[in-house]
C-alpha cells in the first residue's frame, strides 16, 4: 500500500458518502449511537474494524476500504510526530 500525502480523515469521506442523509438517520441505519457517528464524521474519532464492516454493508463497499483509509490517515499523522531514534534489533540466528 502506498502512502498518500496528507490523506483526509475517513470521516470527511464518510460525510460525502452520506450526502443529504442526516447523522441521526445514518446512525439509526448503522445501528450505532448518533454521538458515535458524529465523532467519526467530525474527525475526533477513528473508524474501528466494527464500524468499517457496518459502513461496508451500508454503502456496498468493502470494510477494507474504510479500514485502509483510517490506516493511511493514522500512519500519516504518526509520521508527523517527533520520535526518538530507534536502534535496530539484532535477529537471533
Amino acid at each position: 500500500m502506498t502512502r498518500m500525502h496528507n490523506p483526509p480523515h475517513p470521516g470527511e469521506v464518510l460525510r460525502e458518502y452520506l450526502g443529504d442523509i442526516t447523522v441521526t438517520e445514518a446512525a439509526s441505519k448503522l445501528n450505532v449511537n448518533r454521538v458515535t457517528l458524529s465523532r467519526v464524521i467530525s474527525g475526533s474519532s477513528g473508524i474501528s474494524a466494527d464500524m468499517a464492516y457496518r459502513l461496508g454493508s451500508a454503502f456496498g463497499t468493502s470494510p477494507e476500504l474504510w479500514a485502509g483509509m483510517q490506516l493511511q490517515y493514522d500512519l500519516y499523522m504518526a509520521s508527523k510526530m517527533k520520535r526518538p531514534k530507534i536502534q535496530r534489533l539484532a535477529l537471533a540466528a
